[in-house]
């Protein structure tokens, strides 16, 4: 019975864990790592610094949250004895916890300097370094050469830059700029940077953050003896610094590690003893337990640094630094070598492009000289055709020429004969107008005549008129008739002749009527072939004016033949 209740108690006995889970976050990575319980801080940083590959570890720690501070781990206790989280896996920050004075000559190794930084860089961008605009577009072009390499334009094109953090959030409000404007400022800077390799390009930067006021500086809050005024405590690799609240940039008393005697605290109370023993003995108060182990730990490591860097390496720096050295003038001479090959394969590759170029270029001649010749070789089919339809066309005109040479010999002919009938119907024409003008003044002769032939006539008919008149009054005066007397002969009585002579006078004026009536006629005539000749002389005009126009068509045609005669001797001679 009692057996049986033994191994029940052991039952209900809970079994510890051997091991327990840790995440490390370093600047560019996490870590996760199992440890065994009885694992001291030392060694879980050194199972990181192996896993990092970091041997500078003097400068390094690890740090986590407690409550609202925050602390580093101790090397020399147990991790699970420490104020450490009760999460799983619990959570450390791997980060640089004493800074160096001088970059360039403290960071041996590689890795040292780019996870200095990463943890630099972050504190000018979270504003925990304060870095004026100016400097912070300097920074930033190191950065983005450390990232990205040399400036290429053909690759770097506007806008490659916008999904980085470059700049402190205080700097773009400062002023009223675009991203773009930014990123153009911060490219300028960029592409002067052109050879320098991402460790030189972080040694650069390191090298002007080193110069800020707060590179490097722990703050912590502080109250100063009797007057209970609050100040701020400044740890850093230099010494002590004492500032106002509300500035962080320049202290109002520096305590360099130097000048300082001895420093304790006895539970909240700091003592600052100068190493002059004429100067006066600093005191100040830290509220909190917790933050005043955090100082006196920070000013033991800060000093012991200090001591350190005035003393000669020892055979592991020495060692460390050889091997850097020698690191740095292998990669040295490898960039030369890959600068070399990579200027060759530049060069290559601007021949090739050359080339190519050449070869697109010669390409497109030969196709512009293939097609030149088959237009050439239509040029010249078209010119042969051209050439006999010219030939042809000439044999033609020196037809049309033969016979326009002869059509011209036949107009002059007939232009001569033209002429000569021209001048024949000129001629006539003058004959006849002659002839008009004779008969118009036959005309006005004949009427003249005519006139005076009837002013004869009427003078005759008025004679005659007269004595008929007379003779009549002597017959009835002188001898009347009677039936008892008889008749005497007419040829022996004068009375008898009176009335021989009125029938004479009768005989004349019947003949001057029909003379009349013949003038007449002959006028009419006369009127009938004046009209005749007047429609003959228009008719001469008319054709008078055909026979000129002919002459000028005439003359139009043989000049036209005399062109076409031109023209068939300047295609000859071509």
């Amino acid at each position: 019975m009692a057996f049986v209740l033994n191994m029940s108690i052991l039952g209900l006995k809970k079994k510890q864990p051997k091991t327990f889970k840790v995440k490390v976050i370093t600047m560019d990575a996490e870590m996760e790592f199992s440890c065994e319980v009885k694992w001291k801080g030392k060694d879980l940083f050194d199972l990181v610094c192996r896993t990092v590959g970091l041997r500078e570890t003097w400068f390094f720690g690890l740090r986590y949250t407690v409550k609202d501070t925050y602390a580093w781990l101790k090397q020399e206790k147990r991790v699970l004895d420490q104020e450490v989280p009760k999460d799983s896996p619990i959570m450390f920050h791997f980060l640089a916890k004493f800074f160096p004075e001088k970059v360039e000559e403290e960071l041996v190794q590689e890795i040292t300097q780019h996870l200095f930084f990463l943890q630099v860089k972050k504190q000018i961008l979270d504003e925990e370094i304060f870095c004026s605009p100016e400097a912070s577009v300097l920074l930033a072009s190191y950065a983005v050469q450390a990232k990205y390499g040399d400036y290429d334009p053909n690759f770097h094109k506007p806008g490659f830059l916008a999904q980085d953090e470059l700049l402190p959030k205080r700097v773009l409000m400062q002023y009223q700029m675009t991203a773009d404007m930014w990123e153009e400022k911060i490219t300028a800077w960029y592409a002067e940077h052109r050879g320098i390799a991402r460790d030189e390009a972080e040694m650069e930067y390191l090298k002007i953050a080193q110069d800020l006021e707060m590179y490097g500086v722990s703050y912590f809050h502080i109250t100063q003896n009797k007057r209970d005024t609050d100040l701020l405590l400044g740890v850093d690799a230099q010494g002590l610094h004492i500032y106002s609240p509300n500035n962080k940039l320049n202290p109002s008393k520096s305590f360099p590690w130097s000048g300082i005697r001895n420093i304790s605290y006895s539970e909240k109370e700091f003592t600052i003893k100068p190493l002059d023993k004429k100067k006066d003995v600093f005191k100040f108060y830290s509220s909190q337990l917790r933050v005043n182990k955090l100082i006196l730990q920070l000013c033991i490591g800060n000093h012991d640094l200090f001591m350190r860097r005035r003393k000669v390496d020892s055979i592991e720096v020495q060692q460390m630094k050889a091997q850097a050295k020698e690191e740095k003038a292998r990669k040295k001479m490898e960039r030369q070598i890959l600068a070399r090959e990579k200027q060759m394969r530049e060069e290559a590759e601007r021949a090739k492009e050359e080339m190519e170029r050449r070869l697109f270029q010669l390409q497109d001649e030969a196709r512009l000289a293939n097609e030149a010749l088959l237009r050439s070789e239509e040029t010249a089919d078209l010119l042969a055709e051209k050439a006999q339809i010219a030939e042809e066309e000439a044999k033609l005109l020196a037809h049309k020429a033969a016979e326009a040479e002869q059509e011209r010999q036949r107009l002059e002919v007939t232009a001569m004969k033209t002429k000569e009938e021209k001048r024949l119907m000129e001629q006539k024409m003058r004959e006849a107008e002659q002839l008009a003008v004779k008969l118009v003044e036959q005309s006005e002769r004949r009427l003249k005549e005519a006139d005076h032939l009837k002013q004869d006539l009427t003078e005759a008919k008025d004679a005659e008129r007269r004595a008929k008149q007379k003779l009549l009054e002597i017959t009835k005066t002188t001898y009347p008739v009677s039936k008892n007397i008889n008749p005497v002969p007419v040829s022996h009585h004068p009375s008898v002749y009176s009335l021989y002579s009125a029938s004479r006078l009768d005989f004349k004026d019947s003949d001057m009527k029909r003379l009349s009536m013949e003038i007449e006629r002959e006028r009419l005539e006369y009127m009938e072939k004046s009209k005749h000749l007047q429609d003959q002389l228009k008719e001469l005009k008319t054709e008078i004016e055909s026979l000129k126009l002919e002459e000028q068509q005439q003359q139009q045609q043989t000049a036209l033949i005399i062109k076409h005669k031109c023209l068939n001797r300047f295609i000859k001679s071509d």
